[in-house]
């Protein structure tokens, strides 16, 4: 008997996996954004995120037909671009069977001083009185506006000290763009002595080493949280080999920092300036700037200043790259940050190699702050002593404080480093709001712990807080009263750093996340939240995750009987 052996015929589908790609799409984008085959470099991915961000602005969302032509247009996976536009909170995504969302959205902040201004309140009114298919309302991170809160977002116009008339108001009046804002250009900058620093560092008339010296004598630091000097962040990116890179940290997204954007609005240039004297003494091949998006306005001032230094011939064109963030406060993390400018999801990277050895592109990278920067022609102007013999109580240096909260004016305010919170309410913010009595404040935003009343004679500063749990960080200063109930303040802020978490390590994601549950109860064990507390500060990659307990903790050391008081029963 003979048996046959029948190979089985090979079966094709006919047609590729996965939904197929639209062509009509595929050219909408290139009107939209360019030809892709005309212009190879516009399909870079590190331009994946500003591409979201033109198709957004364009369509109000991001329907998934458009993801599909956008791998096609960029050539990349499309669980590469999906996984990109569902990281940020600013992208809408929107699959086949969904409704896309209504043309205008209203943001409403929940941050800590937005929420002591009634701001929960503020958004239920506008949920239950708007046209929930005209409108919608949606909570959101802080704003950097901590010192105008209730803080509302209607369309890209921030509305400050807000209220439904004024919101309804704005809507009626189809005002949903940024205000203007009144900047210094680029004449009156140099009428001022500005760009001279720079000028005289292409000269040769300044060298590295005598500006690493000025900032070593004014004491200058990272004054977006870290503290690391600058002239040493240099040195160190120095010492690698080319080509290297800059770029610069705008993305404030600490509940309670706006010092940046209140710099940033009134001085472009010399923010600019110090950016280009840094990148001039590192030698970088490019200077980036990395702005968060809820600062639409200065996107259109950091545009129309690049563009007169690059008419005035003291940048060359393209040498200053802006890319905007897109609602995603873990890209304040050096190395997320550096992800985020690579097109990618904003998750921070192990370490080491630190960015100062393999950043941008895989290259050398100095990351500095805004403001770190601000004071680089200002302190060569003046010498490095008029700053480091400014200070009180045996520290060095100047602060920008962002000061919300219960005080009766609250603003960024420039005082010596080491000034105490009672002299800072007492001598710039005007004393305690009517009818408020100080209870507690957190020195350093959400993340820099908490502290109470009877701690305010503490030094305000690097390196003068950590004995107590607590640290500056951007220096933004959030002010409790008595009147203020405190697991409030613990679940604001838990919830915040749930919200935000990258998601990449356990301990942050699931740690913050069961803490807020913990903390919703009547009942708090203190063993319980200090274990997991540990957990999450000796496990999480980065410093969202390592920082998140602090508040919590500041609460079990020094504030049990205020929380018994509000009915929370603390055990252990």
């Amino acid at each position: 008997m003979t048996v046959q052996t029948v190979t089985p015929k090979r079966r094709f589908r006919g047609k590729p996996r996965g939904r197929e790609l639209d062509p009509a799409r595929l050219e909408g984008l290139r009107e939209l954004l360019g030809d892709e085959r005309r212009d190879a470099a516009l399909r870079r991915r590190d331009l994946l995120i500003e591409h979201l961000h033109v198709i957004q602005d364009a369509r109000g969302h991001l329907a998934l037909a458009d993801l599909r032509a956008l791998a096609t247009y960029m050539n990349l996976p499309m669980a590469a671009v999906y996984e990109t536009a569902t990281f940020y909170a600013h992208f809408d995504v929107v699959h086949d069977d969904q409704v896309a969302p209504p043309a205008l959205t209203i943001r409403v902040c929940d941050s800590l001083s937005c929420q002591l201004a009634g701001a929960e309140a503020l958004r239920a009114e506008l949920e239950a009185g708007l046209d929930a298919e005209a409108v919608r309302v949606l909570r959101a991170p802080c704003m950097g506006r901590c010192d105008t809160a209730p803080v509302v977002e209607v369309g890209h116009r921030h509305l400050g000290r807000a209220d439904a008339a004024r919101v309804r108001a704005a809507i009626e009046a189809d005002e949903t763009h940024p205000e203007a804002i009144d900047w210094q250009r680029l004449e009156a900058y140099r009428c001022e002595g500005g760009f001279e620093l720079l000028q005289a560092c292409h000269d040769g008339e300044v060298t590295v080493e005598a500006l690493m010296e000025a900032m070593q004598q004014a004491n200058l630091r990272g004054l977006g949280g870290a503290g690391f000097p600058t002239f040493k962040k240099w040195h160190f990116v120095r010492q690698e080999a080319g080509p290297r890179y800059c770029a610069i940290n705008a993305d404030e997204g600490e509940p309670g920092t706006f010092k940046d954007r209140y710099y940033l609005e009134r001085a472009p240039h010399r923010f600019l300036e110090g950016a280009l004297v840094s990148a001039w003494a590192v030698e970088a091949e490019a200077l980036y700037i990395y702005l968060r998006d809820e600062y639409p306005g200065l996107h259109a001032v950091l545009a129309e200043a690049i563009a007169e230094l690059e008419a005035a011939r003291l940048v060359a064109p393209g040498y200053i790259v802006v890319r905007r963030g897109a609602g995603a406060y873990i890209c304040g993390e050096e190395s997320a940050m550096i992800e985020s400018l690579e097109g990618k999801p904003g998750k921070p990277r192990h370490r080491p190699p630190f960015v100062a050895q393999k950043g941008l592109f895989d290259r050398p990278t100095l990351v500095n702050n805004v403001e770190t920067v601000y004071w680089i022609p200002l302190i060569w102007q003046r010498g490095g002593e008029a700053f480091s013999s400014q200070g009180r109580h045996g520290r060095v240096g100047l602060r920008s404080f962002s000061v919300s909260g219960r005080v009766k004016r609250p603003g960024v305010y420039l005082a010596p480093a080491g000034i105490t919170l009672e002299e800072l309410i007492e001598e710039h913010c005007g004393g305690m709001a009517e009818g408020h009595r100080l209870a507690a404040y957190l020195p350093g935003g959400a993340s820099g712990g908490i502290l109470p009343a009877s701690k305010a004679d503490i030094p305000l500063d690097f390196d003068t807080l950590q004995e107590h749990g607590c640290f500056i960080g951007s220096a933004a200063v959030m002010v409790l009263s008595d009147q203020d109930d405190l697991r409030a303040v613990a679940t604001n802020l838990l919830a915040f750093f749930a919200d935000e978490s990258c998601g990449q390590c356990t301990p942050c994601r699931v740690g913050t996340e069961k803490m807020l549950t913990l903390l919703e109860g009547d009942e708090w064990d203190a063993e319980v939240l200090t274990r997991l507390s540990q957990v999450m500060m000796d496990a999480s990659i980065c410093g969202l995750g390592q920082a998140a307990p602090n508040p919590v903790l500041g609460l079990l050391k020094d504030f049990r009987g205020e929380l018994a008081a509000q009915n929370v029963i603390v055990k252990g």
